[in-house]
């Protein structure tokens, strides 16, 4: 798992083109580092990997569990009321910070097979899809966080670096 520090976070991700047998072994990959991790989301950036691609499992706020994956994101549609809630990250272990992010989010991509996926999430399931596509463009959760927020973020990711 990259940490905060590793250039390969800090860096737009290319897009996947090759939707072949390697890509299905990179998703499970991916998959089974999430679940090591216990996390709930992981971008291909995370482990090294510089392609825009992440998988996710995470419940949304009715309850319902999500598992998937989405290669190529965009972000169509983040709205709603801004919810703030402790967020974490695998890049930043044991740190979490009030965050605020949308309600809903809305994603559009393709599969591993290069087809059109639409992935829409509420609740947990929309933070989870906002930060896996801010991975992508090279930003890390802390980025969305301003103010007092942010200085207590960064002071405490100093502390916590040996």
């Amino acid at each position: 798992m990259r940490r905060l520090g590793d250039p390969v976070l800090r860096t737009e991700c290319d897009p996947v083109r090759a939707f072949d047998s390697s890509l299905e072994r990179l998703v499970d990959d991916m998959f089974v580092s999430m679940y090591e991790a216990q996390g709930a989301g992981l971008a291909a950036n995370q482990i090294g990997v510089p392609l825009q691609l992440f998988v996710y499992d995470c419940k949304d706020d009715k309850g319902r569990r999500h598992v998937g994956h989405v290669a190529n994101p965009t972000l169509v549609e983040a709205d709603g009321e801004l919810v703030s809630e402790p967020e974490g990250c695998l890049s930043l272990p044991g740190l979490h910070f009030t965050t605020a992010r949308h309600a809903r989010a809305v994603v559009e991509g393709v599969d591993i097979k290069g087809k059109p996926v639409r992935v829409q999430g509420t609740g947990y399931f929309a933070r989870c899809l906002q930060h896996e596509c801010g991975h992508l463009r090279g930003e890390v959760y802390i980025d969305v966080l301003s103010g007092e927020a942010r200085r207590e973020a960064m002071r405490a990711i100093r502390a916590a670096q040996p």
